[in-house]
């Protein structure tokens, strides 16, 4: 969805708008989500000045990105970023660095990496992805990042052969904390959803990170207006145009919560208006298919998450507190989801099939422009894999429609494309 200018809106500071448009940072996610290695405590302090500026409070000339880092294997890619696999010559650690060709950059989408990396300086917590140091040079922006060798969250949870609500309560738990720290902060996210929920190791399903704060934003008294989110998980006020705030991201939460335990999203409608139309009604529904394992309290908690009146809806402190977060794991595990499974991991293939698309739609936007401008192919942008070769648009994975079915006849059962 990116971000659609505001009017009356305090977000001077960065949220100038526009980041959703094709080739923007917003259409940059990557195998890494633009996260990236370890914390040695050799690593100085993160400065926002330019690279020939030394540590904070150092008057000393600060070594450039090249001097202290070695760049190895592309991670991931987008249109105007590439993630790379970055060590620190001195140390050996690993990270993953956003690489942005600033001239390619928009001014907007300068404010929004700016603002991005000005909040994760000010964030420190185990479940969000950490920035480690940033590099303003001539021809590139650094970003130097903590390295997430696991994946996404939603690709470990779709291989296992057991899954209960008290996987799933122990997922969002986490969730909630990170929130709840942005929160007492007075930063909104506002971009919650699966991609952004990221795992350490490949061997490891206990430790999750939060990532991707493109879109984070302090609240302040006055609150935030501008349109920004992801299709299927904004709140109904953004759509509205209304002021919003940190509920905003207790909505996302709620989305995310029903599809973790039902496999398939509350709203969802293969017409963007109409489902826009739909969160802003807010009807959810349980449908007795696929519910009627799933616990009562369990249910509370997101037609809590899914309340139409932002004032009205839980915090992240209050939900930490709920009787299905503070349950007994033992009574939680009861609850079977496996029934559920085939639902999650066909949304889970048609959502890695959708992302797919949209980053060659994004590329073939850019090679449009650089087509209008006479460049020659092998000079534009996004036409080209890591290897090389032509991009094309991936065939779409067995068993996935490679365009949606059609929206349903009755709101009262799922979308049809989601049903086996």
């Amino acid at each position: 969805m990116g971000c659609i200018s505001s009017k009356n809106t305090n977000e001077d500071s960065g949220d100038s708008g526009g980041a959703g448009a094709p080739g923007s940072l917003r259409g940059q996610q990557t195998a890494q989500q633009a996260a990236g290695g370890g914390a040695p405590v050799s690593i100085r302090e993160i400065s926002l000045t330019k690279s020939n500026v030394g540590a904070v409070g150092s008057s000393e000339p600060r070594p450039g990105f090249e001097q202290m880092y070695q760049l190895g294997k592309e991670l991931g890619h987008g249109s105007f970023s590439t993630v790379r696999e970055g060590t620190h010559k001195e140390s050996g650690e690993r990270f993953a660095v956003k690489c942005v060709k600033r001239a390619d950059l928009p001014p907007e989408d300068e404010a929004d990496l700016k603002m991005e990396v000005k909040l994760l300086q000010e964030i420190e917590h185990e479940n969000i992805v950490k920035l480690y140091d940033f590099y303003q040079e001539k021809h590139f922006f650094y970003l130097v990042m903590e390295i997430l060798d696991g994946g996404e969250l939603f690709d470990r949870i779709v291989l296992k052969q057991v899954y209960n609500e008290k996987e799933a309560r122990d997922v969002l738990k986490v969730l909630f904390k990170a929130i709840k720290y942005c929160h007492d902060r007075d930063i909104a996210h506002r971009d919650l959803k699966p991609e952004n929920l990221l795992l350490v190791s490949d061997d490891d399903d206990a430790v999750i990170k939060l990532a991707d704060f493109g879109f984070a934003r302090p609240v302040g008294e006055t609150g935030l207006s501008a349109q920004c989110g992801t299709p299927g998980y904004v709140a109904p006020e953004v759509l509205k145009g209304e002021v919003y705030g940190k509920p905003v991201d207790i909505w996302s939460i709620g989305v995310i919560t029903y599809i973790l335990l039902g496999g398939y999203p509350p709203f969802h409608d293969d017409n963007q208006a109409k489902l826009y139309q739909k969160i802003k009604k807010g009807k959810v529904l349980f449908h007795p298919q696929y519910w009627s394992t799933v616990s009562d309290e369990a249910k509370d908690l997101i037609k809590k998450m899914l309340t139409l009146d932002k004032d009205k809806r839980i915090t992240a402190e209050q939900a930490l507190e709920h009787p299905w977060v503070v349950g007994d794991a033992a009574e939680l595990e009861k609850h079977d989801l496996g029934a559920n499974m085939g639902k999650l991991r066909l949304f889970n293939a048609r959502r890695k099939f959708k992302s797919a698309i949209s980053s060659v739609i994004a590329a073939q936007a850019l090679l449009n422009v650089a087509e209008s401008v006479g460049m020659d192919r092998s000079e534009k942008p996004g036409t080209s894999a890591p290897d090389g070769s032509a991009t094309e648009v991936p065939p779409a994975p067995a068993g996935i429609p490679s365009s949606d079915a059609p929206p349903p006849a009755d709101d009262d059962v799922p979308p049809p494309s989601i049903q086996e």
